[in-house]
């Protein structure tokens, strides 16, 4: 495909961090996950590991299952693990592919789970905007090659406050991390001209 990065040496940094990217189409992690040279650790919905053959292969791929529902301690315990000891935990803080006015590029409300694991494993967050998925799950752009378009703008690292988690502290994080998508994403826009009404 062709490939457009804005700052990707920002998603190569050292040390543990939490990688938030905004979940626009099924194929964002996994994208993600490729563009990156260091190994992702994926907080992914449990549903996806019902299947044992599918579970098996994002075991191996390095996600692990969230509970979306109810209050996903385990998940959250075994995330904030991983960040202490170096390594990057990616997280959709959209909860899911969120579209329309419910996007997070648009303003749209994003959960707060992203902005305890990073207050209470005290590791930065990067922000990530990535634009095209959407299109990908089609026929269409792959043929002929080089047709497929990926977007992507990494952010510069959210830092944590330090001490515990409060509701006043995620809040004020979530709102960083909130303005922090909007930017980039029309950053991206109007660096390579693309129509906001293209975007889901």
């Amino acid at each position: 495909m062709r490939l457009w990065q804005i700052r990707p040496e920002l998603g190569d940094r050292e040390g543990g961090y939490l990688l938030a990217l905004t979940h626009l189409g099924h194929l964002d992690p996994f994208c993600s996950s490729i563009l990156l040279r260091r190994p992702m650790h994926w907080m992914t919905r449990r549903e996806f590991f019902v299947n044992r053959i599918y579970g098996w292969l994002l075991s191996r791929a390095g996600a692990f299952p969230v509970n979306r529902q109810g209050i996903p301690v385990r998940a959250v315990r075994r995330a904030i693990g991983y960040a202490r000891d170096g390594r990057i935990v990616g997280i959709c803080p959209e909860g899911g592919r969120k579209l329309g006015a419910d996007a997070a590029v648009r303003g749209g409300r994003i959960r707060k789970g992203v902005c305890s694991i990073a207050i209470r494993a005290g590791v930065p967050i990067v922000p990530c905007v990535m634009v095209g998925t959407h299109d990908l799950s089609r026929v269409g752009p792959w043929l002929p090659f080089k047709r497929a378009r990926l977007w992507v703008a990494y952010g510069e690292a959210i830092h944590p406050p330090p001490g515990p988690s409060t509701r006043e502290k995620r809040e004020r994080l979530r709102e960083q991390l909130s303005e922090t998508y909007q930017r980039l994403y029309r950053e991206v826009c109007d660096r390579y001209g693309i129509d906001d009404a293209w975007t889901p």
